[in-house]
């Protein structure tokens, strides 16, 4: 079984290719996304729309609001974590935290995060001796820490909750409760090995250690507060009526954000929606609808525009910080010759 696994994998990877498939995967995900987004917006009402906007209390915006900046504090976080975990504690928090959160917030809404984010990262830490090869491994733990927190919120919510999923992939609960339980299995097995001693991946300057039993569980703890947070600032963007339980919005939310990441759309744009729409069927379509506008802003926009002035504001300070320091050298070197000159006559004054 295990050899006819390899022979597959080796007949993509030679003859298609894995970047072609997860090319194909995205369009696939994007074009389904699309049908069912037409499908359920083509009656949509826009005067219902708005009254749904305006049905949801300020209270509850402004709760949203606060778990929005929740998440986004934990964010800053997977940068600080793998700082620690690649060997350069010395970049202090405040550090992490800026990079943390502009890299996410346009990682988020450009689309494409591990290239945008990295490049969001290597302008800042480049400033700090990192290079290309230190932000790539950066890149790879702080990507870890969203998996291993995506798969133990996944897997233990679809575990209590197999019926929440079912409006996504179409399979019975009791598939559902099975597939939750590999995923543990698989999660549960990979904080054995990493437990059972120190583990490396990758070769030559890519190595990279990866942390511990202790500091993984504490990786994952990151990884399901950030989750967490946004998925309780979706649900109070929610009616009350019907009374939905967080643990399905959970669900719902998590599995409509990895959809959305596997598309790799700008923030999962046309996918997460379609899938939150098609999952929270027990809402109005008008109502899921205002959430998640209003959820977007929140989210997405807020973050990206704060990001924006954040970056252009350092970029401003650096480039008239750099302009004195050269104002400076060329005030120096100029008065070098003056200085040598002095010093000649100081020397023949002396002489004579």
């Amino acid at each position: 079984m295990l050899n006819s696994l390899r022979a597959v994998a080796r007949f993509f990877q030679e003859k298609i290719g894995w970047s072609r498939i997860g090319v194909l995967l995205s369009l696939a995900i994007i074009g389904v996304a699309a049908v069912v987004l037409f499908h359920m917006l083509r009656d949509i009402k826009i005067d219902e729309v708005i009254r749904a906007l305006k049905a949801i209390e300020p209270h509850h915006i402004a709760a949203a609001a606060l778990f929005v900046a929740g998440g986004y504090f934990t964010l800053t976080f997977y940068d600080w974590f793998a700082l620690r975990t690649i060997g350069h504690p010395e970049i202090p928090y405040r550090i992490a935290a800026l990079s943390g959160f502009t890299s996410y917030s346009i990682g988020h809404n450009v689309g494409a995060t591990v290239f945008t984010g990295g490049a969001v990262r290597y302008r800042i830490y480049s400033g700090y001796g990192l290079d290309a090869v230190d932000v790539a491994k950066i890149c790879f733990i702080a990507g870890l820490t969203f998996w291993l927190g995506n798969a133990t919120v996944l897997g233990l919510s679809v575990l209590y909750m197999p019926a929440a999923a079912s409006p996504i992939d179409q399979l019975p609960p009791f598939v559902n409760r099975l597939i939750a339980l590999s995923l543990l299995a698989v999660l549960f097995s990979y904080l054995a090995w990493v437990w059972s001693a120190p583990r490396e991946i990758g070769k030559g300057g890519w190595k990279v250690k990866l942390p511990n039993g202790p500091t993984t569980l504490l990786q994952i703890g990151i990884g399901i507060l950030d989750l967490t947070c946004c998925a309780l600032a979706m649900y109070m963007l929610l009616p009350n009526v019907p009374g939905v339980g967080f643990v399905s919005i959970l669900v719902v939310f998590v599995s409509a954000t990895l959809l959305g990441f596997a598309s790799h759309a700008p923030g999962g744009l046309g996918v997460f929606d379609a899938a939150m729409l098609v999952a929270l069927w027990q809402f109005d379509k008008e109502d899921v609808l205002a959430g998640l506008l209003i959820f977007r802003v929140l989210y997405y926009l807020a973050p990206f525009s704060v990001a924006l002035v954040i970056l252009g504001l350092r970029e401003i300070w650096l480039n008239m910080h750099g302009r004195r320091a050269r104002l400076a050298l060329k005030t120096v070197r100029a008065a070098e010759p003056l200085r040598s000159e002095l010093g000649g006559d100081i020397g023949k004054t002396g002489t004579g």
